[in-house]
């Protein structure tokens, strides 16, 4: 990340690569109720036909949020937690802790990095994140997705379980489900993300706005969020029906775009925004203020460790 000064020392890569990962999962802890809400909210809708009006159960963010609290239990909000932080701890380790080594490797070496190297970079840790973790984010989005049955059981009863269920009922590809749309989505959001948190932060260092601390890092988060959000819901609604669906519900995801679209018309595609804007708001700002300083703390640590006198 662009920020740092002659006189500092530069953070390691596996300080980067563990400090994002921690900071993903602190996050994720404190807005997963959001995600959870956006989940219920972009699935709602797919079995329409069949129940008509009565399909829609859920209504806006905090109405969402306390039909489930009253419906099935405040813990039903945490619905996934396991699998999301063990995605967030494989999956955030590499899309950002690799983001800053990605961009050295384009430019080999150069602190210098123009928009079309930044967009490059955030791409290729973006797919490769996805390719490593993307069975954990599947689990994640099917338990965050599971209503209680009508005799009271549950689709999976546990994180192992649905791990194992899926590879039994659909194959080891199963857990792989909707990857494609995912590494699609991802790139968008790692562009979004990365790279304009990286342009807001190093314009506002160099016009003097704020200095390289917690205001201008929840500023450049904060815009980071939202424009994250208006340009990753469509793929983000796709890809959560897709890794949802039940197995030949639809062909592929451009199919399940399209019939999407002829069902539900072009706004099915921001179906949940509000809660995805509060929570990729929200986990921006947690994410990126926390990481900022985990790396300056477990850097200070390592100078103190190598040079204790």
């Amino acid at each position: 990340m662009v920020g740092m000064k002659p006189i500092d020392v530069a953070p390691s890569a596996t300080t980067k690569f563990f400090g994002a990962g921690t900071a993903a999962c602190f996050a994720d802890l404190v807005t997963f109720p959001l995600d959870t809400a956006k989940v219920r909210l972009q699935i709602q809708g797919e079995s329409q036909g069949a129940q008509g009006a009565n399909a829609v159960k859920y209504r806006g963010v905090f109405g969402t949020i306390t039909t489930m609290v009253r419906t099935e239990g405040p813990r039903s909000l945490y619905n996934g937690l396991v699998a999301g932080l063990q995605r967030q701890m494989s999956f955030a380790s590499v899309r950002i802790g690799l983001y800053d080594s990605m961009k050295q490797f384009y430019t080999r070496g150069s602190e210098s990095a123009s928009i079309v190297v930044r967009l490059m970079a955030g791409c290729t840790t973006g797919a490769m994140a996805v390719a490593f973790a993307q069975p954990t984010d599947v689990v994640k989005v099917r338990f965050q997705a599971q209503v209680p049955l009508a005799d009271g059981g549950r689709r999976y009863n546990g994180t192992m379980d649905a791990y194992r269920t899926i590879a039994r009922d659909e194959g080891v590809r199963g857990l792989w489900k909707g990857c494609m749309p995912n590494i699609t989505r991802n790139a968008i959001v790692n562009c979004a993300e990365l790279v304009t948190y990286d342009i807001i932060k190093e314009l506002i260092l160099k016009y003097d706005l704020m200095t390289d601390n917690l205001p201008c890092h929840f500023t450049a988060a904060f815009g980071a969020g939202f424009c994250t959000t208006v340009v990753a819901s469509p793929v983000d609604v796709v890809k959560t029906r897709f890794m949802n669906s039940a197995a030949g519900q639809y062909g592929s995801a451009i199919n399940c775009a399209v019939i999407m679209l002829t069902k539900e018309g072009p706004t099915a595609f921001y179906k949940g925004f509000m809660p995805s804007f509060l929570r990729l708001g929200s986990w921006n700002i947690v994410m990126f203020v926390s990481y900022e300083q985990i790396k300056r703390g477990m850097t200070r640590a390592q100078q103190s460790w190598e040079s204790p006198f």
